[in-house]
């Protein structure tokens, strides 16, 4: 006989959990007992539900299985919605358990009670409130199922006290297999037709189901097919930056250049991409319904296809299994698409080098200099904001899972996310990237950092203010700056008040020497970059360059 608490956390660790973030919570004693107990399965203690759900969300990404977040009901659920909602549009398998008033108290508005259906039904693949102790094994194992099959994203699991409180007697259930549609040789057929007939093909690649072994797949198969290959948007690591075919990420600030070749592409290969409002800018490059290219979309969940944009060859396959379909492919001869594809590189080593930005702390040359000195496999996270433009423009990703930020364009999500990296992989070196505005989103978290004696960078814009929304603001309404404008703390000094080691950068110069003893601390660290408020996006400041020209 088990209490359910220790039932749920056993059921977790069958199905392959090694740690759970979490903010304790009445509402779940019993899985706290049951963590307790357990020698498999890591708690993690977090500062906000928000930033727990995130590092849920990151630890998804990183080993393909799904993070699990604990939360209390009310607040606590509501807390999580971000992190949900960062899983949801990522498709990353979650599992969100949630402690619930006892099922007596139901329907009283007892305290902090929700209607977990309710709140979380436009988020999740599925919400599930489990009823009755001896079925908690069979919840369980439902919900990770769910997570990872079709197009993966997050579950919720309600779990009310009483049902965690009973004992049972009850067996743990193995994991299920998880289906992976595969290509079959037809419509692989009408891939290499199409391709034969192509002069201007392109790849555009991203979504769910990756790993190493597809990623070099993608790549060999680009090299025999000299094909040049885009990273959808916040998917840069899917493919070598190093690769001579590969030609620019599609996503916020996109290469004019690379925008103009994925609108003139006759043929379009999506493998794994939703190809979404971030990725085809406003559904501008890949219209809505009909596409102007040839559209080849292979897809994990055979709804995505045609769902938004019509395809023309539809195709229900994970990416791991239909880049080794692209295995069987023959290229042409002499391609003849060849100089399309060195233009693409061109275009993109072109768009490395840094357009200069106003101020004394020049984050071009910041982000360009520190993609020189990290290692290879390094781990680079994001949030979002301005600031984020330079970091996905000018980094270059070598290493298979090197970049972890959301394409919901979530504030915050940098710091848990590096602290979810360190958690995973603490052999590799992990850097987050974040904005003033994103950082105190979830800046409570280098609590987390200090406590588990993570050593991460945190490296912080400091320009005063939200910059992607002044940015609008000034375009759409100059002059009349409101609700914009931020006070800031000294974060060298909040930093070091958690224990973290705290640095700040006045000049550009000033930067290597700053992150290297910040390498050397061997614990937390946060590098405040002193930031011009005039230095706007790399695109922007390009505009504005070539406008004064032309006056």
């Amino acid at each position: 006989m088990r209490h359910g608490g220790q039932i749920l956390i056993d059921q977790l660790e069958a199905h392959g959990c090694e740690r759970v973030f979490l903010v304790p919570g009445e509402s779940f004693l019993p899985a706290l007992d049951g963590l307790h107990e357990s020698a498999g399965v890591r708690t993690i203690v977090c500062r906000q539900e928000g930033g727990a759900a995130m590092m849920a969300e990151a630890t998804a990404k990183l080993s393909g299985r799904p993070g699990v977040c604990f939360v209390t009901r009310g607040p606590g659920a509501a807390n999580a919605m971000s992190g949900v909602h960062v899983a949801a549009q990522d498709s990353s398998p979650m599992l969100l358990c949630v402690g619930l008033p006892p099922q007596r108290f139901e329907d009283r508005e007892a305290f902090q009670e929700i209607d977990l259906r309710a709140l979380f039904g436009s988020l999740a693949k599925s919400v599930e409130v489990i009823r009755e102790t001896e079925r908690i094994p069979e919840h369980v194992a439902r919900a990770w199922h769910t997570a990872l099959s079709g197009r993966p994203g997050p579950v919720v699991l309600g779990l009310p006290e009483d049902v965690l409180s009973a004992r049972a007697s009850v067996a743990d259930v193995r994991p299920a297999p998880v289906a992976t549609p595969a290509p079959d040789g037809e419509v692989m057929a009408l891939v290499q037709a199409a391709l034969e007939r192509a002069s201007r093909p392109l790849a555009l690649i991203g979504g769910p189901g990756w790993s190493r072994k597809a990623r070099a797949a993608m790549e060999a198969f680009a090299a025999r097919f000299a094909l040049p290959v885009v990273s959808a948007f916040r998917c840069q690591d899917y493919f070598d930056n190093r690769h001579p075919c590969y030609a620019g990420h599609a996503g916020i600030g996109i290469d004019p250049a690379l925008a103009r070749r994925i609108e003139t592409a006759d043929v379009l290969l999506a493998i794994g991409a939703r190809l979404g409002e971030m990725t085809t800018s406003g559904y501008r490059l890949v219209t809505v319904p009909e596409p102007d290219q040839f559209l080849i979309h292979a897809h994990p969940s055979p709804d995505e296809t045609g769902r938004v944009h019509r395809a023309d060859i539809a195709i229900a396959a994970t990416a791991e299994r239909f880049t080794g379909a692209l295995e069987a492919l023959e290229p042409p001869q002499d391609p003849p698409w060849r100089d399309w594809t060195r233009s693409a590189r061109g275009d993109y080593e072109a768009f490395l080098r840094p357009v200069p930005t106003p101020g004394a702390v020049k984050l071009e040359q910041v982000v360009a200099a520190l993609s020189e000195v990290l290692p290879e496999d390094a781990i680079v996270t994001n949030g979002a904001g301005n600031y984020t433009a330079w970091v996905h423009r000018y980094h270059r990703y070598r290493a298979w899972r090197s970049q972890l930020a959301p394409t919901s364009g979530s504030m915050g999500y940098g710091l848990p996310a590096a602290i979810a990296a360190k958690l995973a992989a603490p052999e590799r070196m992990v850097v987050a990237f974040a904005g003033d505005g994103c950082l105190m989103m979830t800046v409570q978290e280098l609590a987390t950092a200090v406590l588990y004696g993570l050593p991460i960078i945190v490296i912080v814009v400091d320009n005063g203010m939200f910059g992607t929304i002044r940015m609008h603001q000034e375009l759409s309404f100059p002059g009349r700056v409101i609700g914009t404008s931020l006070a800031n703390p000294d974060f060298v000094a909040l930093a070091e008040s958690f224990g973290a080691l705290g640095e700040r950068v006045e000049k550009t110069s000033d930067f290597l020497p700053a992150f290297e003893r910040a390498k050397a601390a061997e614990r937390p660290a946060l590098i405040a970059l002193a930031m011009d408020p005039e230095a706007i996006t790399p695109a922007r400041t390009l505009e504005a360059l070539r406008a004064g020209d032309a006056q």
